[in-house]
């Protein structure tokens, strides 16, 4: 049986992404190798007890509120160098014609250009990063 290859991508420093299980179509994001993780800016987290059982309500950047029941929290640094807590929320990614499965950190990122921020754990093995491009959507340019 013959394997498809997975090739390597080459996107911009800004792409548009979508969160599928989040209903999310387009949101510009700022790919950055700086960051080690990926984040979403969201703000209103709340944790409720239902049934015995954690359920962790949050408003994403586009008004919406989701609810989910799997989720953990870790120390991450943030963009001025020091460690706060974040929720992280497993979900699926899409950039271009690539989904990934992944996980992201809920962020209060209300004074940041963009909502979301795609780091290097997520690039690695699956994107390479031209400074020089924005909105590839993950499509290689004939220059290349």
């Amino acid at each position: 049986m013959l394997h498809k290859k997975n090739k390597i991508k080459i996107i911009g420093r800004r792409e548009f992404v979508a969160f599928p299980l989040l209903n999310i179509e387009k949101v510009e994001a700022k790919i950055d190798t700086g960051a080690y993780t990926c984040a979403m800016h969201c703000n209103d987290i709340i944790l409720k007890t239902i049934n015995e059982r954690q359920i962790l309500t949050f408003r994403l950047f586009n008004n919406s509120i989701y609810q989910v029941d799997e989720f953990s929290r870790k120390k991450i640094k943030n963009s001025f160098g020091e460690m706060e807590e974040r929720y992280i929320i497993k979900t699926l990614i899409a950039i271009g014609r690539k989904k990934i499965k992944t996980t992201i950190s809920l962020s209060d990122r209300e004074n940041m250009r963009y909502p979301v921020l795609i780091g290097r754990r997520l690039l690695k093995g699956k994107f390479i990063v031209d400074v020089n491009l924005i909105y590839t959507n993950g499509i290689n340019l004939n220059n290349y």
